[in-house]
């Protein structure tokens, strides 16, 4: 309801690559990680929403970026299914040539839409062709977390991530973390600093350089030195 002042709690729409994505907003704007629910038409589909998890914390995921590498640790305790369907999408290159597509300052990077693999004005609104069910945690979205961007419906995530840039802990139980940088601060500092334009939406989101995946490996753990 709006103040004589004119400040109110509203339903605050923001268009992503020409695609509507609602957010509940305050006055204070704070920013949700969003993508759309209608997936790619020319990804590869899947049977296997759900994917069975055989995660252990014995692997990490190494994101080679063109800005350096970061490493993940994951939380299969927390969010299994999450893990494994992240893990099965690293290990086809599914995320392979993808980029980093929206950045928000002190917020977030987002990355892992197949449709970033070229300028498709479309970006942002793809994703493996199925949706995985949420999990949410206990974990707090602090900085160097790694967790799923989704549309309204809890169960839309497929295959875009986030990794906060600060503290974002307004989305604890709301999306699903499942795992944290252990190395590679800086290179998230820096990707979190690109010079961005608006995204066509309002939203000054859209990095002015590419931020590039090169690729995304699974591997032990001990290997990481």
């Amino acid at each position: 309801m709006r103040s004589r002042h004119g400040n109110y709690l509203a339903m605050k729409l923001f268009i992503f690559a020409g695609t509507a994505c609602l957010l509940m907003g305050l006055a204070t704007a704070c920013h949700q990680v969003q993508s759309s629910s209608t997936e790619d038409t020319n990804t590869v589909k899947s049977t296997n929403s759900t994917p069975q998890s055989n995660a252990s914390t014995n692997e990490v995921a190494v994101i080679k970026t063109t800005m350096g590498e970061m490493v993940i640790e994951f939380w299969p305790e927390a969010a299994p299914n999450t893990v494994a369907n992240f893990e099965k999408l690293a290990r086809q290159g599914f995320y392979d040539g993808t980029a980093f597509h929206r950045i928000v300052k002190g917020f977030m990077i987002q990355g892992g839409d197949p449709l970033s693999k070229t300028d498709d004005p479309r970006v942002g609104t793809g994703g493996p062709g199925y949706h995985i069910k949420a999990e949410f945690n206990s974990h707090s979205h602090q900085r160097g977390v790694i967790s799923m961007a989704r549309s309204q419906d809890p169960d839309s995530a497929g295959s875009q991530f986030f990794i906060c840039l600060g503290d974002a802990s307004f989305l604890d139980g709301k999306y699903t973390a499942f795992g944290k940088l252990i190395k590679g601060d800086d290179v998230l500092g820096t990707i979190g600093d690109v010079p961005l334009t608006d995204s066509g939406s309002g939203e000054m989101s859209k990095p002015t350089t590419r931020v590039g995946v090169e690729s995304i490996r699974i591997v032990p753990a001990d290997s990481i030195k």
